[in-house]
């Protein structure tokens, strides 16, 4: 299980490569689908209390990656809506003098 950090100010996971145990670093898609199935591997049940307690954190794990992908996502649409709204000659600007 890869223990990353996230970095809301640009979308993305800090330090590029693999994780602590080899893992790719997941993009937002690749860490949903594994959010899903754990999420699936818990509600269905069976797993000794130990599964279920990694299954629990490497839920968190994921949760904590699409997070910060989305938390980066959002940076990044304001950014793009603040400097629209900056331009003078912009649609919008013009439409509200």
């Amino acid at each position: 299980m890869a223990n990353t950090e996230t970095d809301a100010g640009t979308g993305g996971v800090t330090g590029g490569g693999a994780g602590p145990d080899g893992d790719a670093v997941l993009g937002y898609e690749q860490a949903r689908d594994e959010l899903v199935d754990v999420v699936r591997r818990l509600e269905a049940g069976g797993a000794t209390l130990e599964e279920s307690l990694a299954l629990w954190e490497r839920g968190e794990e994921l949760a904590s990656i699409c997070r910060g992908w989305l938390a980066g996502a959002r940076a990044r649409l304001d950014a793009a809506l603040a400097a629209d709204t900056d331009k003078p000659d912009s649609p919008e600007g013009a439409q509200d003098a």
